[in-house]
């Protein structure tokens, strides 16, 4: 026990920051039907103003907790609630996005102010350790459990005993029945969204110390609370609290026990997304319900170019595509990064727009893909029939996050797939079969007797090759059977399953098409750099992604194109400083407002989806869609 205990001791204290940053996010998603992905940003943002107020400014800790804690909690909620208020109607795809948007810009702003350095938090808690069962506890350690402790007890009995408490569980029900009784259901649920936003803060300001300042790191920690709202079915604050200490020893405890197993070595940071992932797929699909959610948002206006100007435009684009390599120089391998970036976008798009799926481990995909790629090219294999062999390494790995497709939908889908995403990172990627021994591999490009293909301007045309080629099979799913069994996969399964079509076996093939598409990149991702590890590919660049391609707009091919442009091509354009920083900050304001009127409709995404593919509106008038119709009427 003196051997396991100091493990639990800081297992403990982990688990106690996991408990109550997991019960302020159950909080709010339970009463807003909000899930909130820039929880652990809210953590962050209050971090550093305690840093500000206490290290800075000099005013003592209690006095800088109290404001970084209540004071930024309210006026986080005051902004929050209004954003969920704003993000009614919408569909769940925007309303991630959404939250997604406000992580990104909290995050700018953060290392706009701070630079992109991890700052040195002093400890503010007395460090001094008292024995306790032979092993020495610092008083730090004890304070944060005991607070997280009093926080989670004093949560219960506001909620059981407290007429606001009942409020905030009534306006989850029917609010409408609350306001008949007089009590307010935006008063309620600004209550919900200040004791949220609260407790992400205080989670925050305690593990500072720890960690240090830095947005990332702190954003992600937090994120690692999705495991004891797991527990907690995304419902019970007690088991979600309960759930964070079984989170924090578990991980702790697992340190001890691969620390000399050299492949398991990402086992401790990636154990509360283990526990994220199985929870999902273990829970009963009865308690796999959204909250509050998901009312489907009627599709956006949109405004159709002329056919004649639609195939005009598209001539238009393919020509100037074709000229690239002779008009922009020596920055030709930003052009050819935003092409491969194409095949990330058509893959989501398929995913994301055509089946109403939401995947957040493509950037899983592409690493796949890509290390793939490269042993495949070392084991002697040609380069064409090794690209695509690559592609058909991430079908399996589909199939693989289809699982839970199968039996969750909307959020936990979503939360599944970013969890399993982080696994892949955390605990796939430093395996030497992946990508190597040393952490990276090289990557040729195609060597073809008397083509130049190996040079800038050769691979260029040949990563176009395949971007168009992708767009073609695109198009051609978005109009075949497959296409309009995804769309009507999107609008009702239920519907679908009566007309005799088997969901599970669409929804297994939508995910293998997306993951073959996504390796696809992944490979020639590789052959551009010369060489691949897992840096590209981290996890919250699946989110990035997705934040991206609702910004875009709403067509088939080519916000595909759009949004390859915008990752690659826009950032490497950009010589000021000042909007290099404040790039990040404007695009999660972006996606914030592109996700509000998405309900309403974007002249943009209008413009975009009728130059695409006209042709993808009288396609979607298909014999199945209008039977569904007519039932979903009849019913």
């Amino acid at each position: 026990m003196n051997d396991v205990f100091p493990f639990v001791v800081v297992g403990l204290t982990a688990g106690s920051v996991y408990g109550i940053a997991g019960m302020g996010l159950v909080l709010t998603y339970k009463t807003s039907g909000i899930f909130n992905f820039a929880h652990g940003a809210v953590a962050a943002a209050a971090a550093y103003l305690f840093y500000e107020l206490h290290v800075r400014s000099g005013l003592p800790w209690p006095v800088a907790a109290v404001i970084s804690v209540i004071g930024f909690g309210a006026v986080a909620a005051l902004c929050l609630e209004r954003l969920a208020r704003a993000l009614r109607g919408v569909s769940l795809a925007m309303s991630i996005v959404a939250t997604i948007g406000l992580l990104l810009a909290i995050q700018g702003v953060a290392v706009m102010r701070y630079g992109p350095r991890t700052l040195t938090m002093p400890a503010y808690l007395p460090t001094r350790s008292i024995r306790m069962v032979g092993v020495n506890v610092g008083l730090d350690q004890i304070i944060t459990f005991l607070v997280a402790l009093v926080a989670a007890t004093g949560l219960y009995l506001f909620f059981r005993y407290s007429r606001m408490g009942v409020a905030m569980r009534g306006v989850v029900d029917d609010p409408d029945l609350l306001a008949l009784n007089r009590v307010s259901p935006v008063r309620a649920r600004r209550w919900a969204w200040f004791l949220g936003s609260s407790f992400a803060a205080l989670s925050g300001v305690l593990i500072a110390p720890v960690l240090g300042l830095e947005a990332f790191v702190l954003t992600l920690l937090v994120v690692q609370a999705f495991g004891a709202a797991a527990i907690g079915r995304f419902s019970s604050l007690p088991l979600t609290y309960l759930g964070g200490l079984a989170v924090g020893v578990g991980a702790s405890l697992s340190t001890k026990f691969v620390a000399s197993v050299p492949s398991l070595r990402g086992l401790p940071s990636s154990f509360p997304f283990l526990v994220l992932f199985v929870t999902l797929l273990v829970l009963p699909r009865r308690l796999l319900v959204d909250s509050g959610a998901a009312v489907a948002s009627p599709p956006p206006h949109t405004h159709s170019l002329p056919p004649r100007v639609a195939r005009g435009g598209l001539v238009l684009g393919a020509g100037v595509a074709l000229l690239v390599p002779w008009i922009v120089g020596a920055r030709l391998p930003v052009y050819t990064n935003a092409v491969i970036y194409v095949l990330v976008f058509l893959s989501l798009r398929l995913l994301v727009r055509t089946s109403n799926q939401v995947s957040l481990a493509h950037a899983g995909f592409a690493a796949v893909g890509a290390a793939a790629f490269a042993h495949f090219t070392h084991a002697g294999l040609p380069w064409p029939l090794a690209l695509l062999a690559a592609g058909l390494v991430g079908v399996p790995v589909g199939a693989v996050v289809a699982i839970p497709a199968i039996r969750m939908s909307g959020l936990y889908l979503a939360i599944a797939t970013f969890g399993f995403g982080i696994l892949l990172e955390q605990l796939i990627y430093p395996q030497s079969f992946m990508f190597g021994a040393n952490g990276s591999l090289a990557v040729p490009r195609p060597h073809v007797s008397g083509v130049d293909l190996a040079s800038d301007r050769g691979f260029y045309y040949v990563a176009l090759t395949v971007a168009v080629l992708a767009s073609v099979v695109v198009a051609w799913i978005h109009r075949s059977r497959l296409g309009r069994l995804l769309r009507g996969l999107a609008d009702s399964p239920t519907a679908l399953a009566t007309h005799g079509a088997d969901t599970k076996v669409t929804l297994v093939i939508v995910f293998c098409i997306s993951a073959f598409l996504a390796a696809l990149a992944g490979a020639l991702f590789g052959a551009l750099t010369g060489s691949i590890d897992g840096t590209p590919f981290g996890s919250f660049s699946s989110i990035y992604w997705l934040a991206i391609l609702a910004v875009a707009g709403n067509g088939l091919i080519a916000p595909a194109f759009v949004a390859g442009i915008f990752i690659a091509v826009v950032p490497a354009y950009i010589t000021n400083h000042t909007i290099i920083d404040l790039f990040p900050v404007m695009f999660g304001m972006s996606a914030i407002g592109n996700a509000i009127m998405s309900t309403r409709g974007s002249p943009f995404a209008g413009w975009l989806q009728g130059a695409s593919i006209r042709s993808a509106g009288r396609a979607d008038r298909s014999p199945v869609r209008d039977r569904m119709i007519i039932q979903e009427v009849a019913a």
